[in-house]
């Protein structure tokens, strides 16, 4: 393992930024929490990482068993520090995921610039940016033709939010998104009007989820968006 030269180490870095400034680009157009600067300096950190650990090995070659690979593997744990708060949790809504694996992935990209693996590097950056636009794209389409929106008007009853998603859960409807609001009535009753989001596993017709929904007591009406 020869000795990495000045003009090697501004290449490695200076590609580190661009690579990872592609994929963090893509994540940034679309208002992710890890934009642009972010992965950059993921990338960037994970590539200087791995010059360090392959310039210390060579600094004790010979002497010790050192792995130069011990420093480097340290990244793909720690980056779960931030991927960790990239993951969001609002009621039944998870969101974060994908820019949770980006970061990962960009912390590879970088790992691969370091140790000189230019063609791994250069093919997962273009893989990672067709994979988050065009099937990100795909996936949007497919999900919109198979959620059903509902926004129900019921009662504040204990455990209702519950028998609603039992009843959806019934009908073969898994619910991704839930926002519920509150409103008191003339009769100075509070009712709640919930405004949920459910993929549907199997086709259900509109109109048996509204009646199955209706027949929860406490429900007042049950509109379809």
């Amino acid at each position: 393992m020869a000795e990495i030269s000045t003009g090697e180490l501004l290449l490695r870095l200076v590609l580190a930024c661009v690579l990872g400034g592609i994929i963090g680009y893509e994540r940034q157009s679309r208002h992710k929490s890890a934009g642009l600067r972010t992965n950059l300096l993921v990338c960037l950190g994970a590539c200087l990482i791995m010059v360090l650990s392959q310039e210390l090995y060579l600094r004790v070659e010979g002497h010790t068993n050192a792995d130069p690979a011990r420093l480097a593997a340290q990244v793909v744990s720690g980056i779960g520090f931030l991927g960790a708060g990239a993951i969001m949790k609002e009621g039944l809504t998870v969101t974060g995921l994908t820019t949770a694996a980006c970061l990962w992935v960009v912390a590879g990209v970088g790992l691969a610039v370091g140790a000189g693996c230019y063609t791994g590097a250069l093919l997962t950056t273009g893989l990672v940016f067709v994979t988050l636009g065009v099937l990100s794209r795909l996936d949007a389409w497919v999900e919109q033709e198979r959620d059903l929106a509902l926004t129900i008007r019921t009662e504040d009853l204990p455990g209702q939010l519950s028998h609603i998603s039992a009843c959806l859960e019934e009908l073969g409807l898994t619910v991704h998104g839930l926002r519920v609001q509150g409103e008191a009535t003339r009769e100075g009753q509070r009712t709640l009007v919930v405004e949920l989001t459910a993929w549907q596993r199997q086709t259900v017709k509109r109109a048996v989820a509204c009646e199955a929904v209706r027949q929860i007591r406490g429900v007042y009406s049950v509109e379809i968006n």
